[in-house]
């Protein structure tokens, strides 16, 4: 699920701000709580030409020479902003050149809501409707390919390895669009707090899954699950109809939205697994 209803308090803190996370090019990175060195991480706003115009985004990876897998970030329904600037340069620390598109830019650059989002508040929530129409399922069909081939086209990209996509709430089934989009590309996909993952509707991200030729993870929050308790188990059916690799868990006590900083049902312990998760899978998928 991913209704914005029950999303819980506010998701993009006040105070929380951009200068908070660190505008600099070395992020700390920390794995399940173990701490580690600073490893140095460029940073860039970038620009990514679409079918349908010029997406603006957030480009990341290892300072230095060599080259790494790539990955693109679904932000959730608030887009591109600080939370997910610091997901990226945090990935982009283990090893990855990351991408994290604004949803939105066929209608508004980010940040798309400026100060808090309260998604108790039904102004608040109104705010999004006509961003969240601008995302089609073909739409994100063609900006899947689009943000692949910019990454591609990245001297920092290893072209020899799979690429990995990750999605938040709505994200998640931007992922697993990316993966029927781009199959000969994408290695691994993983879903947190996703919803709309299997509907019965003929866009359903799940009738992608017999093109893809990914793994998959599927972190269900606890509240989400109860509210649809067969959701977890439409989606694990269809990825073992495909023969996809997968892994689907309930993150126990941790509520819909738990990984993502800045929010209220922020989880840390269970952000750090989902984390650890994620690492582990990308680490096995993307050769």
């Amino acid at each position: 699920m991913c209704d914005d209803d029950i999303h819980q308090g506010l998701i993009d803190d006040p105070s929380v701000s951009r200068r908070a996370f660190g505008l600099m090019t070395v992020a700390a990175v920390g794995v399940a709580g173990s701490a580690r060195a600073a490893v140095p991480v460029v940073e860039k706003d970038v620009e990514v030409k679409t079918l349908d115009g010029v997406a603006d985004a957030a480009l990341y990876f290892p300072q230095g020479k060599g080259s790494w897998p790539a990955v693109v970030i679904w932000p959730d329904v608030v887009s591109l902003r600080p939370a997910f600037r610091e997901m990226g340069r945090r990935l982009a620390a283990e090893g990855y050149v990351v991408l994290v598109p604004n949803l939105y830019y066929r209608l508004k650059r980010a940040p798309v809501v400026e100060g808090g989002f309260n998604f108790a508040n039904p102004e608040d929530r109104a705010k999004l409707g006509p961003l969240r129409a601008s995302v089609t399922p073909e739409g994100t069909d063609r900006d899947a390919a689009a943000y692949l081939a910019f990454l591609d086209a990245q001297p920092q990209t290893n072209k020899k390895r799979k690429v990995g996509t990750q999605g938040y709430c709505m994200g998640g089934p931007l992922a697993f669009r990316t993966a029927g989009a781009v199959p000969a590309r994408v290695g691994a996909v993983a879903s947190f707090h996703g919803g709309g993952l299997h509907t019965d509707q003929p866009t359903s991200p799940h009738l992608t899954l017999t093109k893809s030729h990914a793994e998959y993870l599927v972190a269900v929050a606890d509240n989400d699950d109860k509210q649809d308790p067969t959701a977890k188990d439409k989606i694990k059916a269809a990825l073992e109809a495909a023969k996809r690799p997968n892994k689907v868990e309930v993150y126990e006590g941790a509520a819909h939205g738990w990984t993502v900083k800045g929010s209220q049902v922020y989880n840390e312990p269970a952000a750090e697994k989902a984390w650890s998760e994620l690492l582990t899978l990308y680490k096995r998928a993307l050769s």
